[in-house]
């Protein structure tokens, strides 16, 4: 009856919108009242039904009365005008005008810093750069469609000496029409204010609550080099990177109060560090740490800072410590690909692979053409389960993507799984292998052989080859152990984990990249065998995923679905010791 009162209250105020959610028997003022039949939904925004619902909710809500009177004809008028459509604004690169293309990496340079201000200021979904800044010249035309945009933001900059001239323009996709638009003369040094003034312009155009991401505004030929630096840290050749180091060393002598120049330079010896045996870091990890410390002691809210603070916590037993990084991460950039991609990896390193699909996605819709977003959001797919569709989106991957030998790997283990022997040989054809080596992945070979034979002695080789590996080190990368597992040697594979040391050995055969040593394989749905037994609870304690568990109560996808007191075992081994990192 309380509802019927509610219910008669908020017809008497026009302000009812029924609906159904499963079969029953109405009262007789919802009969007398259009009603929404919502039994049969199941989360399809486009759905008329659901739509002719928004509709009169929103015709309510900003008080369009008249709306009420046509609710029998809404599902028809959803059905032709179709859901309304998310903002999603992508900044393309501002083109170059100036004679001079070298000058490239000046307007790429201040593209990409009206971007991040509007990335980190506001609410508004906007597209990574790494996507948007593809469309150049005659492609912008096609940006739109491939990026799935709303709205694009587009200029173009001339510079001469001291001065600058910048125009931009914002179109609306969907009417081609141009809501806002303006022209800046300025000197240089007035630089900052002027990306201050589109940002802001952006913001109010879309009526969106914005506050800009102030920069430390220096010197023009202090943030000349620091624009030359950024255009070449990002490149793949090494050389590139080098010089873009030497760059921005320069930079924080000429600027020390520029927080953006530091933190600039810790993620450039952040990413030379990558392929560096973990013994050979630590002098480098130094001078990351140096760098960074400057940089936040500046400004605490640049959103590279918390992905090079995210590479330096330790691969397993600091999960604690990786969670309020990223908890900050997200926090500071919430629109970024590259925060969402590192929350999904994080989450599947500590068991939560459903939760990681959400956040690949995420990841992938706001940077499309991202690698790192792309891979992310594909292998997470794969990790969780979701056979059919990580295998086409690896699919799609490859084909942006072909020299991505991690995707490629994993590719690789998920052919083999699903018995596609065809599409394994595919993979692992010599020709394919010369043009798009496997490199430090080249053991998904062995392990693919393996698990087509039925051969015991085959499948043996591989726990052989970690027994040799763990008596000359004393150490045992726990990711390779699912195989043996899987193969059939558990009990075997469990008292080698019990007789080794959990991560690197400090010499050249250490696993190397931001992936290696991390937790992620040990949750793969393909290989369930170890965590079908209760001593993979004192191997996760080791590891400090225990210790994880128990403190934030967030608990792995597998807590329910192994054969044993998940929750149980891991308070019995509550204070039991983690294994050093790095000794």
């Amino acid at each position: 009856r309380w509802v019927r009162a509610e219910a008669t209250l908020a017809d008497r105020n026009k302000t009812l919108v029924p609906c159904t959610i499963e079969a029953c028997e109405r009262p007789i003022m919802f009969e007398l009242t259009q009603t929404a039949e919502l039994s049969h939904w199941r989360g399809d925004a486009a759905d008329n039904a659901w739509q002719a619902f928004i509709v009169a909710v929103r015709g309510l809500v900003a008080k369009e009365r008249a709306a009420l009177a046509v609710l029998p004809a809404l599902a028809t008028v959803a059905a032709r005008t179709g859901p309304a459509r998310e903002t999603l604004l992508a900044v393309l690169a501002f083109d170059n005008l100036s004679s001079d293309a070298e000058m490239q990496y000046f307007s790429d340079g201040v593209s990409e810093d009206i971007l991040g201000r509007i990335q980190r200021g506001s609410k508004l979904k906007v597209i990574g750069r790494t996507s948007s800044f593809q469309f150049r010249g005659a492609d912008k035309a096609k940006a739109a469609e491939a990026l799935k945009a709303s709205h694009i933001l587009d200029g173009s900059i001339r510079r001469s000496g001291a001065k600058v001239r910048i125009a931009a323009s914002l179109t609306d996709v969907a009417s081609h029409t141009t809501i806002w638009s303006d022209k800046y003369d300025r000197n240089f040094d007035d630089i900052f204010a002027v990306q201050d003034e589109i940002s802001e312009s952006i913001a109010t155009a879309l009526d969106t609550a914005f506050f800009p991401a102030k920069q430390d505004e220096v010197d023009p030929a202090t943030y000349d080099l620091y624009l030359q630096a950024q255009y070449k840290i990002v490149e793949s050749d090494p050389a590139m990177q080098l010089q873009g180091m030497a760059l921005l060393e320069k930079v924080t002598r000429m600027a020390p109060e520029f927080a953006d120049g530091w933190i600039s330079l810790a993620f450039a010896h952040m990413v030379a560090s990558i392929g560096m045996p973990y013994v050979e870091r630590r002098p480098v990890v130094a001078k990351i740490e140096a760098a960074l410390a400057r940089g936040l002691n500046r400004n605490s809210n640049i959103a590279e800072a918390t992905w090079v603070d995210w590479f330096l916590a330790e691969p397993f037993g600091a999960q604690l410590a990786q969670e309020k990084i990223i908890q900050r991460m997200v926090e500071t950039d919430p629109n970024s690909a590259m925060a969402q991609s590192i929350l999904s990896y994080h989450l599947e390193t500590v068991g939560r692979n459903h939760e990681a699909v959400l956040a690949g996605r995420r990841a992938q819709a706001l940077d499309p053409r991202n690698s790192f977003a792309s891979a992310v959001n594909a292998q997470s797919l794969w990790r969780a389960g979701l056979y059919a569709e990580s295998i086409a989106t690896m699919a799609a991957h490859a084909e942006i993507f072909p020299d991505d030998h991690h995707t490629a790997a994993v590719r690789v283990l998920a052919y083999a799984h699903l018995g596609d022997w065809d599409q394994v040989d595919v993979m692992l054809d010599p020709v394919r292998l010369a043009r798009f080596p496997l490199r430090e992945h080249l053991g998904v070979a062995s392990i693919t052989q393996a698990a087509r034979s039925n051969d015991p002695a085959i499948r043996r080789l591989f726990l052989d080859s970690l027994h040799r590996a763990s008596e000359q080190t004393g150490s045992l990368d726990q990711n390779a152990a699912i195989y043996p597992a899987h193969f059939g040697f558990v009990d075997e594979t469990y008292d080698l984990i019990d007789r080794s040391r959990l991560g690197p050995v400090g010499g050249p055969s250490d696993r190397l990249g931001a992936n290696a040593y991390r937790s992620h394989m040990l949750f793969s749905a393909a290989y369930p065998e170890l965590r079908a037994d209760p001593r993979f609870v004192k191997l996760c304690a080791r590891l400090g995923l225990v210790e994880y568990w128990l403190t934030t109560q967030k608990w792995p996808d597998c807590a329910d679905t192994v054969p044993y007191g998940f929750r149980a075992e891991c308070a019995k081994y509550r204070d039991y010791p983690k294994d050093a990192f790095f000794a």
